[in-house]
């Protein structure tokens, strides 16, 4: 496979049709690295480069890729960590080249993900996302059952990437307990556990139009302020974020309630 072919696929998508399976020798390491640019629009200096995808796979991490026929298509890139004692693998990257998204993609990677971990002895996959992206936070909370209680001011400094439109790069941390009856509940109902929900924080619809315009972008900022101070007195208070709503007109609303670390097994 060459280097970039990834930005050629053109060929119409059936749901499911790829192939998931680890990425193996250098072309395709080098396949992730090309799609990696092409679904943020980094600059290359931040880029994650070739040889990290090398050493991930070399040292525990995962670099798995979706293959329809020769080309890839959507890959998931994960390196070990530890915290408290704790193993777990760091979910860092999953990405998926834009004529198969919404087409159910994403949450095979990160199936394919949970499966790996799980035959390795894993019990915990963790990552961040934007509070800021209404259909990634449905995703990883809805979708996936993760849960959310740690806030991250500005993680990454302010980026070059499109996406994050010069506003910092504030990130919740998804964490993601495999084993949980949560996790096990949604992946047999498709819903998670009810609970009691205790506080709420709101991101409109606007939030992109506002951040793709220089004349509006301070009104998404100060929804990212706003939502910043409100989850990290929620956190600091013992809460923790368990579910996403998203209403007709395309809002999303975090629902925050209490976790009890007995939970996660």
């Amino acid at each position: 496979m060459a280097a970039g072919k990834t930005a050629r696929v053109e060929r119409p998508v059936n749901a499911g049709s790829p192939l998931i399976r680890k990425c193996q020798g250098l072309d395709e390491m080098r396949a992730c690295v090309a799609l990696q640019k092409e679904v943020w629009g980094f600059t290359d200096i931040e880029l994650v480069p070739l040889r990290m995808f090398v050493v991930a796979e070399k040292i525990g991490g995962q670099v798995i890729g979706a293959f329809d026929h020769d080309d890839l298509v959507g890959f998931a890139f994960a390196v070990p960590g530890v915290r408290d004692q704790h193993a777990y693998l760091y979910s860092h990257m999953l990405a998926v080249h834009r004529h198969y998204r919404n087409t159910g993609l994403g949450r095979r990677l990160k199936l394919a993900q949970r499966d790996d971990a799980l035959s390795r002895g894993f019990d915990l996959m963790e990552w961040t996302f934007d509070p800021l992206e209404i259909k990634n936070s449905y995703f990883n909370l809805e979708r996936l059952g993760a849960i959310a209680r740690r806030y991250n001011v500005n993680q990454y400094g302010i980026t070059s990437s499109p996406l994050q439109s010069g506003l910092p790069t504030d990130r919740l941390v998804a964490e993601w307990w495999l084993k949980s009856k949560r996790v096990e509940h949604l992946l047999v109902t498709g819903n998670n556990p009810e609970f009691t929900t205790v506080k709420t924080m709101s991101v409109p619809a606007q939030i992109y139009e506002w951040k793709a315009e220089a004349a509006t972008r301070n009104q998404a900022q100060q929804i990212q302020e706003r939502n910043r101070v409100a989850f990290q007195e929620a956190f600091a208070s013992g809460l923790t974020v368990l579910g996403y709503r998203r209403d007709p007109q395309g809002s999303g609303q975090f629902l925050l309630g209490m976790w009890d670390d007995d939970q996660r097994s």
